[in-house]
């Protein structure tokens, strides 16, 4: 797997790396052999990058890749979690509950540090909490040796620009916004962060499904006629014989500027399956005709958090 340095942080990560929400059942029931399985299939294919939070099933995601992790040399994968969301409507970014969070999250993940934690969506709460107090609290805690390094995760692409403008931090997470029919993250917001010398990671290759031949989650916000030009690319890829995952996939981690994309599942199949994509290059003449289907929803979203954060 290609790796690539993550900002200033001196961080070599792999460009395809392992989402763990999956792991806490934020898609479906999952049994503990798949999702321990997961973890060793991500470690062996090169994906030795690992993302969670406490937010994914309430704690559960930690958990079980604690577990999971438990015999795996420390030095032979680097971990990031979060901290600040903890339920789909509670957020706590106060300086004791960060102490409390990052404490919690290495007795869960079963190590003495954590590599990265990023305060997590900070659009649902009034910014100047986390550039005043989340943040300062983590470089206490960065001082200690817990944390090595910190950002932020978010979706508004605003949010960069809002807090980097204020306050330094290591990297920052962006999620669906850098796919096959958005690339907002690429456009507006990459090159700002590289000249402030901030790591870029990216979430959400699938978009949520979307971008995928699997049923869309009932609580997808994007609009309808995104919806169905995807479900158009996807027919239009399926006709070529290729998955628009591969597509999709393939797509995200070509961008350069981006240290790795984070994909997450809590099936072994489909993670084997991504190395293997990932190895490939990518049929540019159907990006092309895919692109052109997804040309009048380009860049379309919708509003995730406080109004003011928008």
């Amino acid at each position: 797997m290609e790796t690539r340095l993550l900002g200033k942080t001196g961080l070599k990560l792999p460009a395809l790396s392992f989402g763990a929400s999956s792991l806490g059942q934020e898609f479906r029931r999952v049994k503990l052999d798949e999702a321990l399985e997961s973890v060793r299939v991500a470690l062996d294919c090169g994906l030795n990058f690992i993302d969670t939070s406490p937010f994914y099933g309430r704690g559960m995601s930690e958990v079980l890749l604690g577990i999971a992790l438990r015999d795996v040399p420390r030095d032979s994968f680097t971990l990031c979690t979060k901290l600040g969301r903890y339920d789909l409507n509670h957020f706590d970014f106060s300086a004791r509950r960060v102490a409390e969070s990052v404490d919690v999250s290495l007795q869960r993940l079963g190590t003495e540090h954590l590599d990265i934690v990023l305060c997590h969506d900070i659009e649902f709460v009034p910014l100047r909490q986390i550039v005043e107090e989340t943040i300062p609290a983590l470089r206490k805690i960065q001082q200690s040796g817990k944390v090595r390094f910190l950002g932020f995760s978010g979706y508004p692409q605003k949010l960069f620009r809002l807090i980097c403008n204020q306050t330094h931090v290591d990297c920052v997470l962006s999620y669906n916004q850098y796919t096959l029919q958005n690339t907002r993250f690429a456009d507006e917001t990459i090159p700002y962060l590289h000249r402030k010398g901030v790591g870029v990671m990216n979430a959400g290759p699938f978009s949520a499904r979307l971008l995928t031949n699997a049923p869309l989650p009932a609580w997808l916000k994007e609009p309808e006629n995104v919806k169905a030009a995807a479900r158009a690319a996807a027919a239009h890829c399926a006709k070529q014989g290729v998955d628009i995952a591969k597509l999709a996939l393939q797509f995200s981690l070509a961008h350069p500027d981006i240290t790795t994309t984070i994909a997450g599942s809590a099936n072994p199949a489909n993670i084997r399956q991504w190395a293997q994509w990932a190895a490939e290059p990518i049929d540019q003449q159907l990006l092309n005709e895919v692109q052109a289907i997804f040309q009048p929803v380009k860049n379309l979203g919708h509003v995730e958090g406080l109004m003011e954060n928008n």
